[in-house]
This record gives structure tokens, sequence and C-alpha cells, in this order.
């Protein structure tokens, strides 16, 4: 009768094990994957101030500027585009802007004149009064589909770069 033998090669166990500790390493300090999935939803939202549309694939109101004057609503002077920025910490990743307008135009507004006084303001060469003005909302910041399936990607991409290109081998 033939033997019969079993081997067992834990080498491709301990590769793994390394991996894991790598991965482990990388939740311990994720601060990294968090500025890269800033930096990509700050790419984003400047890309809607191009395309002039919100996160959710409606295109924005043309602002009169825009319509009297040409060019881009939001983009007369480019302020508020440039004044995107992100941070990120080991929690969140963060886009938005310092502007004290920019919720006006992200949420809409109604801006009413004082004790039944006017508004004034210039739009060209033309003086506009009015008791109220209601600017619409042109929302810039939020999560897109596309955002999503990039921030899975950089989780994803993250993910595979500590774990190395498989467990046969010794990354």
């Amino acid at each position: 009768m033939a033997g019969v033998r079993l081997t067992y090669d834990t080498s491709d166990l301990r590769s793994a094990s390394r991996r894991f500790e790598r991965l482990e390493d990388g939740a311990r300090d994720p601060l990294p994957l968090m500025q890269d999935i800033a930096a990509a939803l700050e790419s984003s939202t400047l890309r809607r101030f191009e395309e002039e549309r919100g996160p959710d694939g409606v295109g924005w109101q043309k602002s009169v500027r825009a319509r009297n004057e040409g060019g881009k609503t939001l983009t007369d002077q480019g302020h508020l585009a440039d004044s995107i920025n992100s941070s990120a910490d080991r929690r969140r990743a963060v886009v938005g802007t310092n502007l004290i307008y920019a919720g006006v135009h992200q949420d809409g507004a109604e801006i009413h004149a004082r004790a039944g006084g006017r508004l004034v303001f210039a739009i060209g060469n033309q003086l506009i009064f009015a008791k109220k003005v209601t600017i619409p909302a042109r929302p810039f910041l939020g999560v897109d589909a596309g955002d999503e399936q990039e921030i899975g990607d950089i989780v994803g991409d993250f993910i595979a770069g500590r774990l190395g290109s498989g467990l046969g081998g010794a990354a």
C-alpha cells in the first residue's frame, strides 16, 4: 500500500499577514486616503463651474449677467470658483469655500430691501432698482454618482496598494 503525505507551506500565510498589517497601518492613518478623496471632490466641484450644472446633473438657471453680457453663470470674475478648496484629516474630506455669498448661490435666496427702500444694483451699464431680488439655487457643492464611483475607486486603490498584488508573492 502506497503512503500518503500532506505538506502545508505557510509562506503564503506570512506574506498575507504582512499585507494585512500594511492594511491595518493604513486604517490607523487614513490621512493620505482622505486627502485623495478631498482632492477628487475639489476637482469635481470645479468641473461643475465649467459645465454650469449641479451635482444632481441639472443645469444652473442662466444668470441675468451671463445672459446679457455673455460668459458663464457664477463665473463673472471667477472669485467663487477660485475660492473652492479642500482639506482632510484622518476622519473626513472637506470641500468648500469661505466666501460669505457662497451659500446664497448654493441654496438660493430672496433678498428684500430694508424699510420700504429699494435695492440698487448694476447689470452691465444699467442700474436696476427693486424691492426684492430672488436668486435661484445653483448648487455647486455635493457628491454625484461619478464622485461616488471615483471615491470607491480611490478606496479600492488604497486597499490594493496596502495589500499588494496578490497573496501568492512577496510584495
